[in-house]
């Protein structure tokens, strides 16, 4: 088989320097935990990609596509969890949450978000199973191709996040000072908040 790895990735690099969920997720953590937050969130939307891709390649993401019902309600979902954090960052005050135990909150809670931010976000599974197919061209088992092909994606997903986690997290000594923080808090919310109700908007 033929992979137009190229131009491929031409498009990618487009697609993956647009803002969207992801982004303002990775931004949310590495505002509220720094940069290694903001960069365990990017590895959360990372696998989260990689998930959505093997399943592009099996097949099982074109049932979410064919199915009207299972992907307003993966998009339900996910709007409603985009909002749920949206209106944290709203009523934050400026001071980075805390465990029971008085420590900084865990990476954990970071790659957990970025994880099911991108996972509950069914526009990526339309997104791999229509646009993958485009870039494999001939006969024989596609699974491979459209594996390396999301792999790559994912990759570099990554790369861009991270270095984006890392540039917030950087400034992160002023962007954290707590009237700073606030106002950061009041956008990144809204954002949030914006992308939910486009999501829920969203049709296939």
């Amino acid at each position: 088989m033929r992979v137009d790895v190229l131009p491929f990735l031409a498009i990618a690099i487009l697609l993956i320097v647009m803002p969207g969920p992801d982004t303002a997720m990775v931004t949310k953590n590495a505002l509220v935990g720094g940069r290694r937050s903001g960069m365990l969130a990017a590895v959360g939307v990372t696998v989260g990609l990689i998930i959505w891709t093997t399943a592009a390649a099996l097949g099982i993401a074109a049932v979410l596509r064919a199915s009207a019902a299972a992907f307003d309600a993966l998009k339900l979902a996910g709007a409603l969890y985009l909002a749920w954090i949206g209106f944290q960052m709203l009523r934050s005050r400026g001071i980075p949450p805390q465990s029971p135990s008085g420590r900084p909150e865990s990476g954990v809670r970071a790659l957990r978000q970025g994880l099911l931010c991108d996972l509950s976000n069914p526009k990526v599974a339309i997104f791999f199973t229509s646009l993958l197919p485009q870039f494999v061209h001939g006969t024989g088992p596609a699974f491979v191709p459209l594996l390396l092909l999301g792999v790559l994606f994912a990759l570099l997903t990554l790369a861009w996040l991270a270095a984006y986690a890392f540039a917030v997290g950087h400034a992160s000594g002023y962007l954290r000072r707590p009237s700073v923080r606030r106002w950061l808090d009041r956008v990144t919310g809204v954002v949030l908040i914006g992308f939910s109700v486009r999501l829920a908007l969203e049709r296939r």
